[in-house]
């Protein structure tokens, strides 16, 4: 299995749209997911997010399996996979865009916007995610949060379990970027 994965990742970064120029990769980058309501909470942890970045015109492409999500439950993953995000038709979410302002020469910490398409469940998304960007020595962390709703996506939740699921999802995202070689 992890075999296939790798294969999927480097024939992911061959073909995302970031062209020539110095570029760094995070090959498990980390994304977590958590839903609060009264009935229950929902979170789901995935560390194997790729991403690429292309530092001199600040492009970046991320990408994700999603039946690589961990939950505290087996049921909740089922449910999840098969019922919400029907990750056997749509496998992976994909986000691809360009971080505004950045500067890779500047080291330390910036805060940038990320503007960009995110697209999960088959649905395309305009976003702007504030981000938390580290720039050193030993490589680049890029960091943030954001919330989406589940209807922008087109999933659907049966009304009697309507409850359990929140309407708004809170993401947190963490990609450690080392020097990419190809």
């Amino acid at each position: 299995m992890m075999r296939v994965v790798l294969i999927l990742l480097f024939t992911m970064a061959s073909t995302l749209s970031i062209d020539n120029g110095e570029k760094i990769i995070a090959r498990q980058g980390k994304v977590s997911f958590f839903s609060h309501t009264s009935v229950e909470d929902i979170k789901a942890e995935n560390n194997q997010v790729f991403s690429i970045v292309d530092l001199e015109k600040g492009k970046v492409a991320v990408s994700m399996l999603m039946n690589a999500f961990i939950f505290e439950k087996a049921l909740m993953r089922e449910h999840f996979n098969e019922s919400y995000i029907e990750s056997d038709i749509y496998p992976k979410a994909t986000f691809e865009g360009e971080i505004i302002g950045f500067d890779s020469a500047i080291k330390g910490e910036q805060t940038r916007i990320i503007k960009g398409i995110f697209t999960m469940h088959g649905v395309p998304k305009e976003l702007e995610i504030k981000t938390r960007i580290e720039n050193n020595v030993s490589g680049c962390v890029i960091s943030g949060e954001f919330s989406t709703d589940v209807k922008d996506y087109d999933i659907n939740i049966p009304p009697l379990l309507a409850g359990n699921i929140a309407k708004s999802i809170t993401i947190n995202f963490r990609f450690e970027y080392r020097p990419y070689d190809d």
